[in-house]
């Protein structure tokens, strides 16, 4: 579907939820609040609605505000849905009890795992971003980009492309970025907000908990747990799995990098990031999770030990 026919169609609808998956990276943030601004400005009635509030770390990105946290309770209307950053309708959490059979699910994505879950879907694995899908939308559609609008989208494309080293960076993307930069991005500024900007106690425990991964296949796997106890010693500022994936993802020689955290006694998220030629997309399908070949995820309703003998069986059959 060409993205002509695509806003053609989506401007059917007068009212929309906005929703994406559970954990918000800042691309499904910046997406989601930048879909919603669009919306609003060309007449539609919008609600944007996650599974928990915007995450304090986040909070700094223009319009946060208007992002609330779904409540199962309240009456809201509306004809469409709109899913974006997201691989399959499940993954948006909660959120996925206000969606009916009557509504119009639009589904926007770059993963290339995405099901097609949507009537409309707009999935575009080349992009680097949903960030930047959203820019060639609004590009398209002549909408005028405002100052928050371009710094959403250059941090959706910023933090999906590890700062433009990462190799879905396109150029594309490039020029993508060329355009947004013209409305005055401050982006030092925000790159030391999202990078460099670590309460010192975090930073001490990180120290000690990074320290704690093993090895397997003569250090090409390395594998870390994350049990609850050790992740409620960080802030909430603290992005502790991005943290630990680009501190570790510098040893010499390591090819693929897990992380499986704790999140209730048989409930653990698996987190893939693989250096070489290792498709962890694949990897995480296996555990009805996805992603992209080089960062994927899962969750696995096993506990945290369990999980690790399961996801270690998978990963000798792919080193």
């Amino acid at each position: 579907m060409t993205a002509k026919v695509f806003l053609k169609n989506l401007k059917k609808y007068k009212s929309f939820l906005i929703s994406t998956h559970v954990h918000p990276d800042p691309d499904a943030l910046s997406s989601l609040l930048t879909l919603g601004i669009y919306l609003r400005k060309i007449g539609k009635k919008v609600y944007l609605r996650t599974e928990e509030p915007v995450p304090e770390r986040f909070e700094f990105l223009p319009k946060s505000r208007l992002i609330k946290k779904v409540n199962l309770e309240s009456r809201i209307r509306f004809e469409a849905v709109f899913v974006v950053d997201c691989g399959d309708l499940d993954r948006v959490g909660r959120v996925r009890e206000l969606i009916k059979e009557e509504h119009h699910v639009i589904n926007i994505d770059h993963h290339i795992t995405n099901d097609r879950f949507g009537k409309l879907n707009f999935v575009k694995p080349d992009a680097s971003s949903t960030a930047e899908i959203i820019f060639d939308l609004l590009k398209q559609d002549r909408f005028p980009l405002t100052r928050d609008t371009a710094m959403l989208l250059y941090l959706g494309i910023m933090t999906d492309t590890g700062s433009f080293r990462y190799d879905n960076t396109s150029a594309h993307t490039h020029a993508a970025v060329s355009e947004l930069m013209k409305f005055g991005i401050p982006v030092g500024k925000l790159y030391r907000r999202m990078y460099e900007s670590v309460p010192f106690n975090d930073i001490k425990v990180f120290a000690k908990v990074v320290s704690r991964f093993e090895t397997i296949k003569s250090g090409k796997v390395i594998i870390l747990e994350l049990p609850k106890s050790v992740v409620r010693q960080f802030s909430e500022e603290f992005d502790l799995r991005d943290k630990i994936f680009k501190y570790l993802r510098t040893i010499k020689g390591v090819e693929l990098l897990v992380i499986l955290t704790e999140f209730e006694k048989n409930k653990t998220r698996i987190n893939f990031r693989s250096e070489s030629k290792v498709d962890v997309a694949k990897l995480a399908a296996r555990f009805n999770g996805g992603g992209h070949h080089r960062a994927s995820g899962a969750m696995i309703n096993l506990n945290i030990k369990d999980s690790k003998r399961r996801v270690l069986k998978e990963v000798r059959k792919v080193i």
